[in-house]
């Protein structure tokens, strides 16, 4: 009887804690950034035709243009 009843209380306790650790715990589509978050480019130049450089801007870190584009 003892033996049952241990099972019975383990068993529940086992499953409210699974429940409160997957209720706890983001999953991996919580992880992403929000796409108002701040982004940084990598530091790569690119020489355009009139000798200047420009780097990479915005959201998708694409090159800027050149003057006279």
């Amino acid at each position: 009887m003892l033996n049952k009843n241990f099972v019975i209380v383990f068993t529940i306790i086992a499953f409210v804690v699974g429940v409160a650790f997957y209720v706890a715990y983001p999953t991996p589509d919580e992880y992403k950034a929000p796409e108002d978050e701040m982004v940084f480019c990598t530091m790569e130049a690119k020489l355009c035709p009139d000798g200047s450089y420009v780097g990479r801007e915005g959201p998708k870190c694409e090159f800027a243009k050149c003057p006279g584009e």
